[in-house]
């Protein structure tokens, strides 16, 4: 343990040798590494849990109903993995969990005993150890066994999708104890998707994906009794033995923030941490704890948090508060080959991603894949921690910061934000306000910034989110990631800062050391304004002149996977186009049609519209976007109508919802 301290310190120093040295940013691959495992081409290893043995081995269980056996998963001595296959014939098996002498693995409808009673590797029985009713509803999916400190077992039942969330049989919707009789005690419920959920100090966790009365991503403490949001599950609470008491009737659907609601519901539970939807991700998954005591860098006792349909892995930094949990989340690392749905620690302190895109999609454009996650054993120059304090916020960083920027007010931005509670789908962001700092105090060593704000802009219940853009390291780096959110349900009592009076030396900035300058409110971008012509672009009525009507009308579907359900498209020339979007999916996507080898290029630019992205539609203000629908709910439609460009060749229709881009795409063939 000596050794991989020592070798982080060292590192900082080479990190910024390397940037010096190669006239380059660093990058997230400079400090943690993605190994790829190869998989035999005959093996679809589309993975839906994940155990690493005590020999060193991976099990891993696939949605193709198979178990497998990995030997030699960290690959040593430049050695290639084995697979055995353990069982197979089960039914979308999305959780494995390895008990000495058996494995217990969560199948659709039924958590089941694997038993090798011969040793020959190869599973001899198949035991029923707790059963739970189906639809038959593709949506049906379930999760688990997951263990707890206490020795508990959980599984989570997800809710069927009929174009809304419904708990079409018993349970759905529900976190369920597992007994070691295979008895199910209900605990707690309102999950719509909950694909990951585990312990973390002690306490158990939930991530949850938007959806029908989900606005974004969440991340929820769980305690027996509690309901955590969507009303669908609540149709089972009058059963014996149900913890919770609500009713479908009780929960309003008045579109004020969750946290709001949860003051007049009493056992609605307000999330922990947020993932505000693209700005962090857009599809939680699993998420670990990290226990590795080093091995993985300088974050233990921190979560990392999977995304499946943006591929790449979150952070997030968590504190009680007056009893209540609360934190912020942090982009980590990207570039994974497949969605995320599985996390698991290695023996070695590495991290093996479990990944899948069928159907769901994903920006990995792999259709499956696992790959090792592996610290390099250099700290990277991040936000470790932002905490409440009285009066604002107290940011912690991985490496002493530069006094100048650091103290420097225009190096910080903060705003606040929420969501929309009610039963449609997702949510724009709403009550979006800039924060003033008044002032910023700095300790002693550097590495701890407390930014001062009116605690009257400090909002329970809200999304804070804080960038940092301008700060530096001592030794020059920028920040590897320099924003983060987080969600303040309790202000944290104490004393308030007392800030110096300013001097006019100090105003320029000469005496930065403990404070900041005389504080200077930054401005907030403008917002985006449309460029001209805009509302030709989205135009939804038939213009008064097209007296015969439209001399083409097109109908463009969507299916799942992200995927337009034609991918060619032929117009003519200067015709007149009645274009009809229908959104036969279960999430959110819109359709911009864009000019020739201009797709990807306007899709990064909605990912980066930031807050104003869903108020914009996810459309930016190009000259590369033609004609657009808005955004559409989930089995909703939208015409729009327009001239198709006189010029003669191969346009693209693309989704911009960020990160649907890179996959959803068609031709839009412009003919003479």
């Amino acid at each position: 343990m000596k050794n991989i301290v020592l070798s982080a310190i060292l590192a900082v120093g080479s990190v910024a040798a390397l940037q010096a040295q190669t006239a380059r940013p660093v990058t997230e691959d400079d400090y943690y590494r993605i190994i790829t495992m190869p998989i035999p081409e005959n093996i679809e290893l589309e993975i839906g849990g994940m155990s690493v043995l005590p020999d060193g081995r991976l099990a891993t269980s696939t949605r193709r109903g198979e178990v497998w056996m990995i030997s030699n998963p960290y690959m040593k001595g430049n050695g290639r993995p084995s697979f055995n296959r353990f069982a197979h014939g089960l039914h979308e098996p999305l959780g494995l969990h390895y008990r000495g002498d058996h494995f217990l693995v969560t199948q659709r409808g039924e958590v089941t005993k694997l038993v090798d009673t011969n040793n020959d590797g190869i599973a001899d029985i198949y035991d029923s150890f707790a059963k739970w009713p189906l639809s038959g509803n593709y949506h049906q999916y379930s999760y688990g066994p997951v263990p707890m400190p206490n020795g508990d077992m959980v599984i989570t039942l997800n809710l069927d999708w009929i174009g809304h969330g419904a708990s079409q049989s018993k349970w759905r919707g529900w976190m369920l104890k597992l007994g070691e009789d295979g008895s199910l005690t209900p605990w707690a419920t309102g999950m719509r998707s909950p694909a990951g959920f585990g312990s973390f100090k002690g306490d158990i966790f939930y991530t949850e994906n938007q959806g029908d009365w989900v606005g974004s991503g969440r991340m929820t403490h769980v305690d027996k009794g509690d309901f955590v949001g969507n009303p669908a599950g609540l149709r089972w609470s009058d059963l014996p033995g149900s913890p919770v008491k609500l009713k479908p009737k009780d929960i309003p659907d008045t579109g004020e923030p969750l946290y709001e609601v949860a003051k007049k519901v009493p056992g609605l539970k307000a999330p922990a941490v947020w993932f505000p939807h693209t700005l962090m991700g857009i599809s939680t998954s699993d998420f670990k704890e990290d226990t590795t005591r080093g091995a993985f860098g300088p974050f233990e006792g921190q979560m990392f948090v999977g995304d499946q349909g943006h591929s790449k892995i979150m952070r997030v930094d968590m504190e009680k508060v007056n009893g209540v949990w609360q934190g912020a989340c942090f982009p980590f690392r990207e570039g994974f080959m497949s969605g995320i749905i599985r996390m698991v620690w290695g023996l070695d302190g590495s991290m093996f991603v479990g990944q899948t895109s069928r159907g769901w999609s994903a920006t990995g454009t792999a259709p499956f894949g696992i790959q090792r996650l592996v610290w390099t054993g250099k700290t990277p120059f991040e936000m470790k921690s932002i905490r409440s304090t009285p009066d604002g916020f107290e940011v912690t960083f991985t490496m002493p910061v530069d006094k100048a920027t650091a103290t420097d007010p225009a190096s910080y931005q903060l705003n606040s934000f929420n969501y929309k509670y009610h039963h449609i789908y997702g949510s724009p962001i709403i009550n979006a306000k800039q924060m003033a700092i008044k002032g910023i105090l700095l300790s002693d060593d550097g590495l701890r910034a407390r930014l001062v704000v009116d605690s009257d802009s400090l909002r329970k219940g809200y999304i804070h989110e804080l960038k940092a853009e301008g700060v530096k390291s001592k030794d020059g780096l920028s920040l590897l990631h320099n924003f983060g959110y987080y969600t303040l349900n309790e202000i944290a009592s104490g004393e308030k800062a007392v800030l110096p009076v300013m001097t006019a030396s100090a105003s320029t900035g000469a005496h930065a050391g403990h404070t900041m300058p005389a504080a200077k409110t930054s401005t907030a971008a403008p917002a985006a304004t449309a460029s001209a012509g805009s509302a030709a672009k989205h135009m939804t009525e038939m213009p008064a002149d097209w007296t015969n009507g439209p001399d083409q009308v097109i109908t463009l579907g969507t299916k799942p996977g992200l995927k337009f359900e034609v991918q060619e498209v032929r117009v003519k020339a200067g015709s007149r186009v009645k274009w009809v979007f229908n959104n036969d999916d279960d999430m959110l996507h819109n359709c911009v049609i864009t000019k020739p080898g201009t797709a990807n290029q306007v899709g990064e630019a909605a990912l980066n519209l930031g807050l104003k992205g869903p108020e914009m539609q996810y459309v930016p203000v190009s000259d590369n976007v033609l004609f657009h629908t808005n955004i559409l709910q989930p089995e909703t439609s939208e015409a729009i109508y327009f001239v198709a460009p006189k010029q003669a060749g191969d346009y693209t229709y693309v989704c911009t919802f960020p990160g649907h881009y890179i996959v959803m795409q068609g031709k839009l063939k412009v003919v003479k």
